[in-house]
């Protein structure tokens, strides 16, 4: 088992999609050259770099923004350039299959059998990542999207974290 990870979402995790609460900032930012307003929390940074480093976790994206979120989120939020889940497109609907499913797919990939939480909104993701084969102990933290990342939020994944440890 290697160092825990702590996986980010972008959309509907550190950027809601409704006007949130005070401490946020509206940015535009043109990945692939499509303009996006989004809602960032400067505060948002620092918090998850403490909550890894308690924890000796590693950072990382797990968003369809992929490597984009190192150039459009990290410097609004006060992170560093991270490693990111290379989580192609979704197909489109398919029998059986959906977003959350998808995703999962990849992470459980790109975990590689590393314990870690995941901050994430699609809510069918925690029983899609269960059912992944080889997955390693993991918390998906179900992100409320109209809200975004909230303190109860980090504080679940850091307790978790904790009992990891012990």
């Amino acid at each position: 088992m290697g160092s825990p990870l702590v996986l980010l979402d972008v959309d509907g995790v550190l950027n809601p999609f409704e006007r949130p609460h005070r401490g946020y900032r509206r940015h535009r930012c043109s990945p692939n050259g499509v303009t996006f307003r989004l809602w960032l929390n400067a505060a948002h940074g620092p918090a998850l770099l403490e909550l890894a480093e308690a924890a000796g976790a590693e950072l990382a994206w797990a968003s369809y923004w992929c490597d984009n979120a190192n150039e459009w989120i990290s410097p609004r939020v006060g992170l560093p350039r991270l490693p990111f889940v290379p989580i192609p497109r979704f197909p489109g609907i398919e029998e059986g299959r959906t977003l959350g499913a998808w995703k999962a797919r990849h992470v459980a990939a790109w975990a590689e059998r590393r314990p870690f939480v995941w901050f994430e909104d699609e809510p069918d993701a925690t029983e899609c990542i269960a059912a992944e084969e080889g997955v390693a102990d993991h918390l998906l933290v179900a992100v409320d999207p109209l809200l975004g990342l909230t303190d109860d939020d980090l504080e679940r994944g850091a307790a978790w974290l904790r009992a990891l440890a012990d």
